[in-house]
Order: C-alpha cells, then structure tokens, then sequence
C-alpha cells in the first residue's frame, strides 16, 4: 500500500520515466531516437491550452482585486524585477565564459563552417527592433491571438477584457461566468494530461541519449560545465538572495515545486507546467491577481536561462573562432540581448533561434559559429527552461509580498507541510461575483 501511495506521486513516475528513458537511449539509441514523437506530443497537447487559460486566468484575477489600479504598479514592478534579473543572469554567464574559456584553444576557421545550419534558424528570427516587438503585441484578431498560441497577445487581450469587465459590473456578469466556466473546463482538461506527463517526460529523455548520447560532447563538454555552473550560480546567488528578502528559504520552494521542476527539466520545455504553477502560486497565498499578471508576463520577458545561454554562446564562438571582442563590442551585445532574450517562447529550441538574432546584428561575430553548438544545443535547452521556471515562481512570490498580497502565514504553513495532491480535482482559479 506504501509503495502504491508513493508511485501515485507526478514526480515519482516522472523520475521512473526519465531513467527508464536514460535505459533505453543508452542499450537502444536507434530506439530512442525514434521515440521522440512521445516528448514533442505531451508538449503539443499541454501548449495548446496555454493561451485559454491565461486569458480565462488574468481575467479573472483582474476582476477579483478589489482595486484594479494597482494592476499597473504589480506590471512596473515585475517588469522592474524581470530586467534586473535577467542583467545579473547576463552577468553571470560571461563570468562563467571568461572564467573557464570553453573556447579557447579550438582556433576554429569559419569560413570552413556550414552556413545553412544558422540559415536554418535565421528563418525563425522576429523583428527584434523595439516597434517590431511591441507591434508583435497586437494580435491581428480576436481569434487570432489564441489562434497563434503567442502568449504576448493573450495577454494583451485578457487585460483588456477584464477592465472591461470591472467597468460593467452586474451588466458583464453573464459573459464573466461564461469565461469563469470555460476556465473551470480548461483547468479540468489540463489536470487530465498532465496524467501523461511520465509518457512525454520518457520520449523526451530517450531521444536525447539516444539521438545525441554522450560521446557527442566532446571536447563541448567544458562548454556544458560552465553554462550548467552559470545557472546553478543564478539560482543559487541571485534567486536565493530574492527568496530571502522575500522571507522564504529557496529550497523549501524548490521542494513544493518538485512535480514541475522535473516536467520541464525532463521535456526541455517550461510551457506545460504554466498553469499547475498558477494554481500552486495562489495555494501558497499570492493574490490571485498578481499570479494571473505575473507568471503569465514572466514566461515572455523573464527567460533568464535563456539569458545565460546567450552570453556564453556568443563569447564560445568569439573564443572558439579567435575573435576578439573589446569590452565596448561587449557592452554593445549584452545590451542587444537584453532585447533578444525577450519574448521567446518557453519551449526547446528558443534559446538557439534568440541566439541566431543576436548574432545576425552583431557583424564582428561569425554567424555560421552557430554550427559548433547546434549539436549540443539540446543538453543546454533543460538547464535554460528550468532556470526560468525557477525565476519566475521566486519572482511571483517576491512581487506578490512587495503588493502586499501574500499571505505569510499560509505561505509558510504550505512550504513547512509540502505539497500535498488534492482528493479532488484542483481548484480552479475563479473570480468571485463582483459587487457593484
């Protein structure tokens, strides 16, 4: 009955999950390479409610703040946060480089590098100029916006709708329980594939071993160490520090979080546990208003692992090519990454295509250097997700006690008991009726 108990735990089949996937990449790579349709269909199934419940979400915590002109500072505040931790995560990652020099030594040419590996990617770079970023805000339709799956635009338009709800009052309410149903039904969905989550987190795990496998890094693998060293410095340094001041111990949430640090670090990919986060962000006692603004915004403009990857990255090829970068070219490329790190989406291969933008403005740097780490891009793209999931859970928290809208005491009480599965289906995130 024990070990019944203990296997119902999400974390427990997930980590069976990834070693069974490590088993079979390992004794079987043609096999596990060929598994990787089961990772890339768990995140299909789960990104596709995304933007729902976002909408169904931020609408909902906007129409249940009691004051909704405090919806414009708890925005400054986390954009305020987001820009700070994401210099320091810049920071880090060219300490990391320069300390270790992952690079140097390899005195690669590149006009003997494969061009249409960065062709490949370059394909998928946005417009990275301020207007082309905030007009990418603006969804060509209503549909449209759920339609793409952008979570930018989703957001735009829940915020929009739910002062409008505000300002209805009694005369939206028809409409406002609409919406409040259908995320009760978003939620439920959710719930049910989140269930599949070991079968992804195997295929995912599976591929990687089998289709990359160890013998792949090479002499890359100093290059992994200082990237995976960057991160853990992040977390630990920067995040810890922010936990901290917010008065809760860092790995107290890592622990209530545990479920969803293994979904991502298993599918590479911080987009399935969006909605799981929410919902555990208000049971620790953040206003359900600052968790609809906050972590939605987050996944958007606090891809901090994101921002790591791209300094050392960048400074690899310098290295790797025999580049020199004097210490204005650097300046001048953190402050252009403080711009391509924005608003990538939270899935595998993002940090790459943000990569291939900063690069393609960058003239003194070779953009065919890209080839050198496309093939180990994939052992980077976990510690990238789960760096930025980590960030925005601390960065919520810390948001929400600055709004004065947590709840110390619960928060607390949560961490101290951990994360205990509710009997019933989880519940969801509804606004109450308004009284006008």
């Amino acid at each position: 009955m024990k070990i019944k108990t203990i296997l119902g735990h999400l974390y427990v089949q997930v980590l069976l999950a990834v070693a069974l996937g490590v088993l079979v990449g390992s004794l079987w790579p043609d096999l596990g390479a060929q598994l990787k349709p089961l990772g890339d269909a768990f995140v299909a199934l789960v990104t596709f409610m995304i933007a729902p419940i976002v909408f169904c979400t931020i609408v909902s915590g906007i129409t249940s703040m009691k004051d909704t002109t405090k919806v414009g500072p708890t925005l400054l505040r986390s954009l305020g946060l987001f820009y700070v931790l994401t210099a320091l995560a810049l920071a880090l990652g060219l300490g990391s480089v320069l300390l270790l020099h992952p690079g140097s030594g390899m005195h690669v040419d590149p006009a003997h590098l494969d061009p249409r590996v960065a062709a490949k990617y370059a394909s998928q770079v946005h417009d990275n100029t301020v207007v082309g970023f905030l007009m990418s805000i603006i969804p060509t339709s209503f549909v449209g916006a759920f339609a793409d799956g952008e979570v930018l635009p989703v957001l735009f338009l829940a915020l929009l709708c739910g002062f409008a709800f505000a300002r209805l009052g009694t005369q939206g309410q028809v409409a406002l329980d609409v919406v409040n149903s259908l995320g009760r039904m978003f939620f439920t969905v959710f719930g049910f594939l989140m269930r599949v989550a070991p079968i992804g987190a195997f295929g995912a795990m599976a591929f990687t071993v089998g289709k990359y496998g160890a013998h792949s890094i090479g002499n890359l693998g100093l290059l992994i160490l200082s990237f995976y060293a960057a991160c853990l410095a992040f977390v630990v340094i920067g995040l810890g520090t922010l936990a901290r001041l917010t008065g809760v111990s860092l790995w107290r949430v890592l622990r209530y979080f545990r479920d969803e640090i293994l979904v991502v670090l298993a599918t590479s990919s911080s987009e399935p546990v969006l909605p799981r986060l929410m919902e555990k962000l208000e049971r620790l006692g953040c206003d359900r208003g600052v968790v609809g603004l906050v972590v939605p915004t987050g996944y958007s403009f606090n891809l901090t692992g994101t921002a790591v990857y791209l300094t050392l990255a960048s400074m690899f090829i310098a290295q790797a090519t025999d580049t020199h970068l004097g210490w204005q070219q650097i300046l001048l490329m953190l402050g252009m990454m403080l711009l391509t790190s924005k608003g990538a989406a939270g899935v595998t291969g993002s940090g790459f295509v943000a990569l291939v933008a900063t690069l393609s403005v960058m003239p003194t740097l070779p953009l065919a250097g890209v080839a050198l780490i496309v093939g180990i891009d994939r052992f980077m793209s976990e510690a990238r997700a789960l760096t930025s999931t980590v960030c925005n859970i601390v960065c919520c928290l810390a948001v929400a006690r600055w709004q004065k809208a947590l709840d110390l005491s619960v928060l607390r009480a949560e961490l101290q008991q951990g994360y205990v599965a509710p009997a019933v289906e989880p519940r969801v995130l509804v606004a109450p009726v308004p009284t006008h």
